[in-house]
């Protein structure tokens, strides 16, 4: 850990012209920061990527253990539909368990603390890894059900806290920076869980069980990382009154020169807080000074599942055989997918700070957009000639990478930046149960989009990425290089223009 101020940030002059009076430099995290992201992501939103995606591969042996259980118990056969039930059952609680693990997050965050809540979630994920490495050998596919309830949870809690933590250890020349940690470790977890799940690696059909009990790694991680760094400043001098803690914390995270400076703005926020108590999601959502902010989240946090992206990942099998990629090559390509999202998101991080949110999060919005138009024009024409499966696979690519550099990441960083410390929690609460019901309905209504809409399928979802684009443009103020107070002031001023 650092002692003096040698890991302060680096500087590297940015060749943009800033509008700001007070013209900043590009800021990296020091070591320190770094490390504390590391071991809060790799517990948190890492969890939720890899298990959304390590659940494919899996599926025909699961499959054929839940039939071969069911002949083995009953002594008699398992319908196709009753197999298939079953396998619906393990892939969509997991969205349940996450409904409630967010919901759940907000009111833990405030009793346990950000770094206290993400620790104890550990626990949730041990024991998801340990029912679903004993189905195989106790013959119990219930325990599969459980354990992915459980993983379930443990992401929602995660992906509702470990946001908060990053941002509010984050100095505000970084913060956009750091919170794309989230994105990051997100599209990072979905590519681990897509190598793992080759046949390869972990794919074949006598390794699932270890395949799906891998999810105690992070868990395991965290619980030796995350203990070595603080408590969030804010939440301690904010919500526990704790001054001494605040300045060992930001002494310890941001080193003895910015500490002073990072202590005063949060000095600010507490002030004008002063009387305030943490609000309740009930209370944000009738609270008029709060309904431009709470519109906001609901829409880009909708639209985050809404856009096409997870239907890509949970139905990768179909849209590749539709885009001509042969069935052996399929796990690759999704592979592909996954590597492409992550390092889009690694670019997004760096240059969030610079050209600021509303620029990456509409552009991004725009790009799918048009993706969808030129995806669906390649699907038509897909048997007029040989090109035309690798121009839809072009798209499939473009689209992903349009993702990854605005909306993966922006959205998570303008649900926390819009709301100040009493509300922020609750805000939470609300964006990713809007997130996960959103995950949810897309998984279930996609097929029967599919089946009725064919090729035209993403048009769809071309309109959605347009109408979201446009509300960004002319509704959301930037927020780079603002504290929370201020971005608090301009929406306010905001809604007073607006008629």
């Amino acid at each position: 850990m650092p002692k003096d101020n040698r890991d302060e940030y680096e500087y590297t002059p940015l060749l943009i012209k800033e509008p700001e009076e007070t013209k900043r430099a590009l800021k990296f995290p020091n070591k320190s920061l770094l490390l504390a992201t590391f071991a809060a992501c790799i517990g948190g939103t890492f969890q939720y990527g890899y298990n959304v995606s390590v659940i494919n591969a899996p599926t025909k042996h699961v499959q054929n253990f839940i039939n071969q259980t069911w002949t083995e118990r009953y002594q008699t056969d398992i319908t196709v539909d009753a197999v298939t039930l079953l396998w619906s059952t393990i892939v969509a609680i997991f969205t349940l368990g996450g409904l409630i693990g967010v919901s759940l997050g907000g009111t833990l965050s405030m009793k346990l603390g950000r770094k206290g809540t993400l620790l104890a979630n550990n626990i949730l994920a041990l024991l998801a890894a340990l029912m679903m490495g004993l189905s195989y050998p106790t013959g119990s596919f219930e325990l599969i059900i459980i354990g992915r309830l459980l993983i379930g949870l443990n992401a929602g809690i995660g992906l509702c806290v470990q946001p908060l933590y990053l941002t509010e250890i984050a100095p505000t020349a970084i913060r956009g920076l750091m919170g794309m940690g989230t994105s990051v470790f997100v599209t990072g977890g979905i590519l681990t869980g897509q190598v793992m799940g080759l046949k390869e690696l972990l794919g074949g059909e006598e390794y699932w069980p270890f395949l799906l009990s891998t999810t105690c790694i992070p868990a395991a991680l965290q619980l030796l990382t995350l203990p070595w760094f603080p408590e969030s400043p804010r939440f301690l001098l904010i919500d526990r009154g704790d001054d001494e803690g605040c300045k060992k914390a930001l002494m310890k995270l941001h080193g003895v020169a910015s500490c002073d400076k990072e202590r005063e703005e949060i000095e600010k926020e507490r002030n004008n807080l002063t009387g305030f108590k943490a609000m309740k999601p009930w209370e944000v959502f009738v609270d008029r000074s709060m309904r431009w902010q709470l519109l906001t989240i609901i829409v880009l946090n909708s639209a985050q599942q809404l856009n096409g992206i997870n239907a890509i990942y949970f139905y990768a099998d179909y849209v590749f055989r539709q885009a001509g990629i042969p069935s052996e090559k399929i796990p690759y390509a999704a592979v592909g997918t996954g590597a492409c999202e992550c390092l889009t998101a690694l670019t997004c991080g760096l240059l969030i700070d610079s050209l600021g949110r509303k620029v990456l999060i509409t552009g991004g919005y725009t790009l799918m957009s048009i993706c969808c138009i030129l995806f669906t024009l390649t699907m038509t024409f897909q048997n007029t000639g040989p090109v035309f499966p690798y121009l839809s696979m072009a798209c499939i690519f473009a689209f992903i990478l349009s993702f990854g550099l605005g909306p993966g990441g922006v959205t998570n960083i303008l649900t926390m930046e819009l709301f100040t410390q009493n509300a922020r929690p609750a805000a939470y609460m609300i964006a990713g149960s809007i997130n996960w019901i959103s995950f949810f309905l897309i998984s279930m209504i996609f097929p029967f989009i599919v089946i009725g809409l064919q090729q035209y399928c993403f048009l769809v979802f071309m309109v959605i990425c347009t109408m979201v684009a446009l509300y960004i443009f002319f509704i959301i103020p930037e927020t780079k290089n603002k504290t929370f107070l201020e971005i608090q002031s301009e929406f306010k001023s905001a809604t007073k223009r607006r008629p």
